[in-house]
């Protein structure tokens, strides 16, 4: 697999399938390639090669910057999102440093943005399973949720929906992730950071 400027890019909300778990804070990642999906006229289909949701289509303004992209959802539940990934990633012969996980962060405050590339999995089963499918070099959209409040567990407080107030804020950050890795993908990690890293 090259390394290759023009190579795709798999870009992956990562979530929990299921009405339930929509509004979750851990649902953040679906949300995200859910307004990309949008922007780019695209509606999600059951991928043939993975136990995912896919659309594919381009990202980035018409010209040398304009990228193909594949958006997916794994279906598999957070935990197992290494599988689908890594199948996709083989099917579309995406480099590791072309693929972008779009997640909920704990230690990050709620509404702020970081990007990287590599790096720990700091306890979330989603990235746990992706870098243990396929190394740790992949980019990282982290969607800072904070943590949660008096002695309420992680895991109660990752799989409740965003509180009323900050639902206030949700479609403005929602859309900032989603213009994040837009920026990602056309111009670069370094300026994405310089844009959105808060």
């Amino acid at each position: 697999m090259t390394d290759d400027a023009n190579a795709p890019w798999l870009i992956v909300g990562l979530g929990n399938p299921g009405p339930e778990y929509a509004a979750n804070r851990h649902n953040i990642g679906f949300m995200v390639v859910d307004l990309l999906a949008e922007r780019m006229r695209g509606s999600f289909k059951r991928a043939q090669k993975a136990q995912a949701q896919v659309v594919e289509g381009r990202m980035g303004p018409p010209g040398p910057e304009n990228r193909r992209v594949i958006l997916v959802k794994p279906m598999s539940y957070m935990n197992l999102s290494g599988g689908p990934v890594t199948a996709l990633r083989d099917f579309y012969k995406v480099p590791t440093a072309h693929v972008v996980a779009v997640h909920d962060e704990l230690d990050i405050d709620y509404a702020t943005l970081r990007l990287k590339l590599g790096g720990g999995d700091n306890g979330h089963n989603g990235l746990k399973s992706m870098t243990k499918a396929m190394t740790a070099e992949y980019h990282r959209v982290r969607c800072g949720i904070g943590r949660p409040p008096g002695r309420m567990q992680v895991a109660d407080f990752v799989l409740k929906d965003f509180s009323s107030t900050e639902r206030k804020e949700l479609d403005w950050f929602v859309d900032r992730a989603a213009d994040s890795v837009e920026c990602l993908v056309a111009e670069g990690l370094e300026r994405a950071q310089s844009a959105y890293n808060s």
